[in-house]
């Protein structure tokens, strides 16, 4: 099979795109051909070294879509033919990729497996953190900080269908102007000053709940801008993971401080994760309920223009690979 490959850390001249040995399920995994498959900030500081401990030479990539090849003895849940997307640890930027049959989640007939390629990482990271850490609840206000992201879409459009007012950051102002086509209500340049216009657009009484992809740079301002009982739910660390905090404010608040990842879960959790992906969201984006966001679709073979843009922090919404497209069967 075609895949990208890391041959250790560090800049584009470790990126490549080769052919390697097809993987082989085991008895509880299915075989994958992929169709679609994104390309991730994890994926981008992993490269460079700076994603936790990783091999010297890997399969990069965290979701995917496609078609199952095959599947092993035990499985049940899905079979060759099926239409699925997913999230893997590793190995998803390649031709084939094996996955825990349970953790696939069955695509809707009218759904394309472009736009399917585009969804499990953003909308099953937003899906957690607005509701099972965060708890999101009907009325409330929600701040999501980089809200051009994957991510960040996601939770805008997430929070819209519960109720919720959702005001956005974002250091580039085109990406809040955009945002506001996906339901953002109120958008704030990510600069001096953003907690006191945060606290200004909600006539100083705070919100509900934060999203926050930045980490240390935002960790006092977030909050300051919490309301009463307020929920913080970490999802990345891009400016900083280590911060000092000031507990008073946070225990006078009663607020909440909770992180999240996805990669880590085990694999209980992520079968569960499956099952939501596949029975509260995948319905609602093909009955055209919820907006997916896609910026660009690079072929396989063109993943180093892919890490080129997303370093360039220009994307707005998913970076997608085209594997096999719409042929993956």
């Amino acid at each position: 099979m075609r895949a990208a490959l890391y041959d250790g850390t560090g800049g584009l001249e470790v990126l490549s795109v080769r052919d390697l040995p097809d993987p082989e399920p085991g008895s509880d995994d299915a075989l994958v051909a992929v169709a679609y498959t994104a390309l991730n900030r994890a994926d981008v500081l992993e490269r460079e070294g700076r994603y936790g401990p990783r091999a010297p030479r890997i399969v990069p990539g965290l979701e995917f879509s496609g078609i199952v090849r095959a599947v092993g003895a035990r499985v049940v849940t899905v079979k060759p033919g099926d239409r699925v997307c997913g999230l893997v640890v590793a190995g998803a930027h390649a031709e084939l990729v094996v996955a825990n049959a349970a953790t696939l989640s069955p695509l809707p007939s009218a759904m394309s497996l472009e736009t399917a390629g585009a969804i499990p990482e953003a909308f099953t990271t937003a899906h957690d953190a607005l509701f099972a850490r965060g708890k999101l609840a009907l009325g409330e206000t929600v701040l999501v900080h980089a809200v051009g992201s994957g991510v960040g879409l996601a939770a805008i459009a997430l929070s819209k269908r519960a109720g919720a007012r959702v005001i956005g950051t974002s250091r580039t102002p085109d990406k809040l102007s955009r945002a506001q086509g996906y339901g953002l209500d109120a958008g704030i340049a990510l600069e001096d000053g953003w907690h006191e216009r945060v606290l200004a657009a909600t006539e100083n009484r705070g919100v509900d709940l934060v999203l926050d992809f930045v980490g240390a740079a935002t960790l006092d301002f977030n909050v300051i801008v919490l309301a009463g009982g307020g929920r913080i739910v970490q999802i990345g660390t891009l400016g900083g993971a280590r911060a000092t905090l000031s507990l008073g404010p946070l225990m006078a608040k009663r607020a909440t401080l909770a992180g999240t990842v996805l990669r880590s879960r085990p694999i209980d959790e992520k079968m569960a994760l499956a099952r939501m992906l596949a029975q509260r969201v995948l319905p609602s984006i093909a009955r055209g309920e919820l907006p997916v966001a896609i910026d660009r679709v690079f072929p396989l073979e063109q993943i180093a223009e892919a890490h080129r843009r997303m370093e360039s922090d220009a994307n707005f919404g998913k970076i997608l690979l085209r594997v096999a497209g719409e042929s993956a069967a």
